[in-house]
Order: C-alpha cells, then sequence, then structure tokens
C-alpha cells in the first residue's frame, strides 16, 4: 500500500510539472503573436518618434532611407507623390509655409504593418505654401492618416481632413 502511495505522489508530481512546464511554454502562435506586437510598437515608436522631429523640430532631413522605404507614397489627389525625395519636397512646403507649425499625436494604433494617426496641426501660414503667399492666418485643423509600413519603414501615407475648412481658415475660399 504504501509503495502504491508513493507511486501515485510520484505520479503527481511528475504530472504536475510536464503541466506547469507546458504551460510556461509558449505556443508557436503565441510567440508569432507577441512579435507581430513587438514589430507593431517598434513601427508606432519609430513612426510618432520621426514625424515629431520632422514637424515639430523642422528636422525634414529625417525623410531619408533610414525610416522611409524609397518608394514611399504620399496617396493624393490627383496624382500620388511617389519617393523620398518628391515627399520630402511635398512637407517641406508645410514646413515652408508654417514656420511655428506644430503636430500633435492624438492618437496612434494599428495592427500588422497598418498605422493609423489621428493628429491635430496648428501653424500660422507665415511663408510660400505650395505657390500661394503668406495670409498671416491662423489654422487649427484635425485629421487621420492610413499608414503601411513595410520591414520597418514608412512605405506609404494617406491623410484625410477636411481641405475646405483648413483653406478657409487660410483666407483661401
Amino acid at each position: 500500500m504504501k509503495k502504491n502511495k508513493n507511486f501515485l505522489s510520484g505520479l503527481i508530481v511528475l504530472l504536475l510539472t510536464m503541466t506547469i512546464i507546458s504551460c510556461n511554454t509558449p505556443s508557436e502562435k503565441h510567440v508569432e503573436l507577441e512579435n507581430a506586437q513587438t514589430q507593431l510598437e517598434e513601427n508606432i515608436n519609430m513612426y510618432k518618434t520621426v514625424w515629431n522631429k520632422v514637424i515639430n523640430e523642422r528636422q525634414i532631413d529625417l525623410i531619408n532611407g533610414d525610416s522611409f522605404d524609397e518608394n514611399i507614397t504620399g496617396i493624393t489627389k490627383p496624382e500620388n507623390i511617389v519617393g523620398i525625395e518628391n515627399f520630402k519636397a511635398y512637407y517641406n512646403s508645410y514646413l515652408n509655409g508654417f514656420s511655428d507649425g506644430k503636430i500633435t499625436f492624438i492618437n496612434v494604433f494599428g495592427q500588422g504593418d497598418d498605422i493609423v494617426k489621428q493628429w491635430n496641426f496648428k501653424g500660422t501660414h507665415d511663408g510660400d505654401f505650395f505657390g500661394n503667399p503668406a495670409t498671416d492666418k491662423k489654422v487649427d485643423v484635425s485629421g487621420s492618416t492610413i499608414v503601411k509600413m513595410k520591414d520597418g519603414k514608412i512605405l506609404s501615407e494617406e491623410n484625410y481632413m477636411d481641405n475646405l475648412d483648413f483653406y478657409t481658415q487660410l483666407g483661401l475660399m
């Protein structure tokens, strides 16, 4: 009887140990999901850091191959802005047109290689902005941006905002 109790006690300890070990070993799917979440968090962190420095700290040269895919595409009408130099020139118009321009991130979230950014932009139109001379009017606009990442770099962006409100605030509508 004592041998049976010892055997059963040993068997229970062995089963419990195996259960604990198997519970502490993440499944392949769990590891995959953790890696995807880590990559998403790194993408969001890099994205926010780069755009904060480009707009708020006026570091336009950070639009480069370190953070942007060489085929970065700004999805716009009537045609897209393609390539790092064209993308940089596009955003340089904002820096030139609004020397005090500031972007605030309201919310940034995502899934996989897709990021959504809700933002607010404020500034004074005190310089040339896409051929429009300074109006010295203040703007305060909010919008959203759909972002596609590729290999940890920004691949494309599509901005959504109320352009009528923006140009009305500038006194151009």
